[in-house]
C-alpha cells in the first residue's frame, strides 16, 4: 500500500514539476510598462520615467544664479558635482508654495544633458502600462502640455523627460548675444 502511495505522490510531483517548467503562454498582447518615480508639484502629481533618473537627493542648499530665467532655481552640490536645478512649477506656470524640508532634487539625465528637477515631495514608484496612459486632456494648456506623455487613470501626469532634457529653452547659454 505504501508503494502505491509513494508512486502516486511521485506522479503528482512530476506532473506539477512539468507544469511549472513550462514557459508561460503568450497572451498575444505585448504589454509594455513604464517604471516611474511619482512626485508632487504643488497640488499636482507627476511622474518621471526611472530610466532617466540618476538619483533622488534631498535639497539641502543651493546657490541662486543671477541673470538666469526664473525657472532656474540655482546650482546645487550633489556629492561634489555641481548641477543646475530647474523649478518646473515656474517653468509650467504652476502656483508655488515655497521651499520646505520635504523638497527633493530628482536628477535626470540622458547622453547629452544632466540637471536636477525640484520636487515638493516624492510619493513613490509605480509601474504604469503604456496602454493606460491617456492623451493629455484639452483642459491642460500652457507650456506644460508640450512636455506631457499623457495622464494615467490615477491623474498622474507622466512627463516626457526626453523632451525636457533636449529642449533648448531649458539650456541657458551664456554666450548668446
Amino acid at each position: 500500500m505504501n508503494q502505491d502511495k509513494d508512486e502516486l505522490i511521485r506522479s503528482i510531483l512530476k506532473t506539477r514539476a512539468r507544469a511549472l517548467a513550462k514557459e508561460p503562454e503568450k497572451t498575444g498582447v505585448n504589454r509594455q510598462f513604464l517604471d516611474v518615480i511619482e512626485f508632487r508639484l504643488a497640488s499636482e502629481t507627476y511622474g518621471v520615467e526611472s530610466k532617466y533618473i540618476r538619483e533622488v537627493y534631498p535639497l539641502k542648499d543651493f546657490t541662486p544664479l543671477p541673470g538666469t530665467p526664473s525657472f532656474v532655481l540655482g546650482l546645487a552640490n550633489v556629492r561634489g558635482q555641481i548641477l543646475s536645478v530647474i523649478d518646473l512649477k515656474k517653468f509650467f506656470n504652476i502656483p508655488a508654495k515655497g521651499l520646505g524640508e520635504l523638497n527633493k532634487i530628482i536628477i535626470v539625465r540622458n547622453e547629452l544633458m544632466e540637471f536636477g528637477i525640484l520636487a515638493d515631495a516624492i510619493t513613490g514608484t509605480h509601474r504604469v502600462m503604456l496602454e493606460d496612459i491617456q492623451e493629455s486632456p484639452p483642459t491642460v494648456s500652457g507650456i506644460g502640455a508640450d512636455y506631457l506623455k499623457g495622464v494615467t487613470k490615477e491623474l498622474m501626469a507622466v512627463l516626457d523627460t526626453e523632451k525636457i532634457l533636449n529642449d533648448p529653452k531649458i539650456i541657458v547659454n551664456q554666450h548668446e548675444k
